[in-house]
């Protein structure tokens, strides 16, 4: 079912600034296949955020891409490596759509709002910094949460205050401050943030995947970038 804040965001897609630069013309994207259909990514790998960086960089090298883009409800293995994820049922399922690049890449804010929230998520395999934007689209209010940023970044912020289109907000952090990950941007839409500040799962269990996934519409209807891929 299409929900009020999808057809929102379909109706005003193309007024969103770009959340990283990219320019279709000149650049590539390759799409990143983090799911167990991908038989080259060893746990191995995974667990060492160094060989792990290697491969990220590895494929972005293969495909001349500036980017490697994707994730969105794809059911991951990626999450063996911490055990911030692990339960009598782990969570996999991704709620976000990742843009893996250079560290240091600029990330800005699509469409006006104010800042909800940030916080720093120093746990291996967590958003480590984090920034959550509140925005009002029409009559629906909704938030979008962009993960993995660097400590300089938020260390400026002030929940509350008011940001604009295109203004930059962040930068890709390096493992050392975004939880321990190749340097890339967890961007996702949050319909309800739930009374949560600073963080909201961008990851859940694979039962709980449809009650998620309606609340976190596909990050891809304001990022504009998944049409890309070739």
């Amino acid at each position: 079912m299409i929900t009020e804040l999808e057809n929102a965001l379909v109706k005003n897609r193309s007024q969103f600034h770009p959340v990283v630069q990219f320019n279709p013309a000149t650049e590539k994207l390759t799409r990143l296949n983090f799911s167990e259909t991908n038989t080259e990514l060893s746990q191995e790998i995974i667990a060492d955020t160094n060989l792990f960086s290697i491969y990220i960089d590895k494929q972005l090298k293969n495909n001349n891409a500036k980017y490697g883009i994707g994730g969105y409800n794809e059911n991951r293995k990626l999450y063996k490596r911490s055990k911030l994820f692990d339960s009598d049922e782990p969570r996999s399922v991704h709620l976000g759509v990742d843009i893996w690049g250079a560290a240091g890449t600029p990330v800005y804010v699509p469409l006006g709002g104010m800042v909800h929230s940030f916080a720093y998520n120093n746990n291996f395999g967590d958003y480590g910094a984090t920034i959550i934007l509140l925005h009002q689209l029409e009559t629906v209010a909704f938030y979008t949460l962009y993960g993995h940023v660097s400590l300089a970044d938020i260390s400026k912020l002030t929940a509350g205050a008011y940001v604009t289109r295109g203004e930059l907000l962040g930068h890709f952090g390096t493992p050392a401050e975004n939880g321990n990950w190749p340097p890339h941007l967890h961007f996702q839409i949050i319909h309800d943030m739930q009374l949560k500040e600073g963080d909201y799962p961008g990851v859940c269990k694979l039962s709980e995947s449809e009650t998620y996934l309606a609340n976190c519409p596909d990050a891809d209807l304001i990022l504009n970038m998944m049409k890309y891929l070739h």
